[in-house]
């Protein structure tokens, strides 16, 4: 059980890695956006499934509880951070930020 967890949590950690660097690389507010929302989505839930996961270890029904609690937490994680991403994501288009395109990474 202490191998799965700690794989869920290096996975967790590895996805946190790759969306700070699509936030660092992409050009524009959008792009950022889809990689800061889809990235932290999934390290998010990876690691709270992982310390849920390592709280088992001790087989009580106490810790049966908690780890079902942080699981109540890794869903709804995964539903509100999508859709606070897209209401970003439509109020910044509300408001006229443009989004990239090629003719702006000639000029």
């Amino acid at each position: 059980m202490h191998w799965i967890a700690g794989f869920l949590i290096v996975a967790g950690l590895f996805f946190f890695a790759v969306g700070v660097l699509g936030i660092l690389r992409f050009p524009d507010f959008y792009t950022r956006l889809h990689a800061a929302g889809k990235c932290d989505s999934l390290a998010a839930v990876l690691i709270i499934a992982g310390v849920a996961l390592y709280n088992l270890t001790d087989y009580s029904f106490a810790n049966l509880l908690v780890s079902l609690k942080i699981m109540a937490i890794a869903v709804f994680v995964f539903v509100a951070s999508p859709t606070a991403t897209h209401a970003i994501t439509k109020a910044a288009l509300v408001i006229g930020v443009e989004p990239w395109s090629r003719k702006d990474r000639d000029q």
